[in-house]
């Protein structure tokens, strides 16, 4: 298990220092860039919880690698069994992390990841209620699997992590995700689920199949 703290930025959020984190460091090998799926423009994922069903659409001009690892890792089924291990309502709620399919591994999670990382592809779209967005270290480029979907306003991680998606359906379901109660996760925040929301699969898919 890692000792090792791994944090993405200090913000000052709702009176309290908040980090990101997911388990990359300098040393993880970073992948190959990968290439983009050419039909990426018209695919979405459809991200089946315990609380429902969301549904994201990709920016694969504006972050191409990013997209093709997200769909990547969803084709092969890497986010399946996971869950949202860090919630703060009217900020984020992240998931992603391999390691939370393990209940008894809970006091690392946070810092799992593919085993590789991916560079950031900054960008324009910024950080607003339902943008879908990677967590990584202190690194800029230590992107793994670890996502987050926006809860609100966000703006001031603009230019800092890499934007990609955003929600098109299922508003409902991302608040009540946000909703859960919470409680201290040792870190100084208040963003540890004291129930589970378990991401039941994340399937990608024509845009034209979704109603």
């Amino acid at each position: 298990m890692k000792s090792i703290h791994l944090v993405c930025a200090l913000s000052l959020f709702a009176g309290i220092a908040t980090a990101f984190a997911d388990g990359t460091n300098s040393t993880t090998p970073t992948a190959p860039p990968a290439a983009p799926a050419a039909s990426s423009a018209q695919q979405v994922a459809v991200i089946k919880t315990t609380d429902g069903t969301m549904v994201v659409g990709f920016w694969p001009k504006e972050a191409p690698n990013t997209v093709a690892n997200f769909e990547k890792l969803a084709n092969q089924g890497f986010y399946d069994g996971t869950c949202f291990h860090r919630i703060m309502k009217g900020f984020m709620v992240q998931g992603g992390d391999p390691l939370t399919k393990d209940p008894s591994q809970e006091a690392a999670w946070g810092t799992g990841g593919p085993g590789y990382t991916v560079n950031a592809e900054f960008n324009d779209h910024s950080h607003q209620y339902g943008v879908l967005s990677m967590a990584r270290s202190s690194d800029p480029n230590s992107a793994g699997s670890q996502f987050f979907i926006c809860d609100g306003d966000a703006s001031f991680l603009d230019h800092q992590y890499t934007a990609f998606g955003h929600l098109i359906k299922g508003g409902d379901v991302l608040d009540k995700i946000a909703n859960t109660p919470c409680a201290p996760n040792g870190q100084g925040e208040n963003s540890k689920p004291l129930q589970r929301v378990g991401v039941i699969s994340i399937k990608i898919v024509s845009a034209d199949s979704i109603k």
